[in-house]
């Protein structure tokens, strides 16, 4: 018999089962007639109540929205503040200062390694300038640009067009680079 009672005496919330099987039960046969009409008369009044409550709820709403523009305040502005605020929360959170703090860190690391890059490069290139392959490179450029400005320059006596000039200074520049005995002056005006 406690098991029966138990079991009317059930706290545990409705499944969907269960609650599938209590709309489609139908009491209205076990109600009486008085029953009947004070529920009838409970649904009218909660109705009532209801809708009295929207339209209460919809006249402070209005009255909000008037009381705000009175203000000054709009919907830009208001998000502007919440955002704001939400901004500043999250910049006082311990995670945010130890990330701040972490990224900080990194930049100021990367900074330092991208600086020593810099000085390592301009090192490089002072070495290299120096360098006797550089050396050489420069002294051909030279040999070219002084033999170039020979030729046009007129101290040939033959003088010659400037392609003529151009065509001889870059077969003088090919002979050169292709590891050719180098040629004196001389030879390189005669070309």
């Amino acid at each position: 018999m406690e098991a029966q009672a138990q079991g009317l005496l059930e706290t545990e919330p409705l499944q969907g089962t269960d609650e599938d099987a209590v709309a489609s039960a139908d009491f209205s046969s076990m109600l009486s007639e008085e029953e009947k009409e004070e529920l009838k008369a409970e649904l009218v009044q909660l109705e009532d109540e209801i809708t009295t409550l929207r339209q209460v709820l919809s006249a402070k709403e209005r009255h909000l929205v008037e009381i705000k523009q009175k203000l000054g305040m709009n919907l830009m502005n208001e998000l502007k503040q919440n955002f704001s605020k939400s901004w500043h929360d999250m910049q006082t959170t311990t995670a945010y200062k130890k990330t701040h703090e972490t990224l900080s860190h990194a930049g100021q690391k990367a900074t330092t390694a991208f600086s020593n890059v810099g000085t390592a490069i301009s090192k490089k290139f002072g070495d290299m300038r120096n360098s006797p392959t550089f050396k050489s490179f420069e002294e051909r450029v030279e040999t070219t640009v002084t033999s170039l400005k020979t030729k046009v320059g007129g101290t040939n006596p033959n003088g010659g067009s400037f392609e003529e000039v151009l065509s001889s200074t870059a077969h003088a520049s090919a002979q050169s680079l292709a590891g050719g005995s180098r040629r004196t002056k001389e030879e390189e005006l005669q070309c």
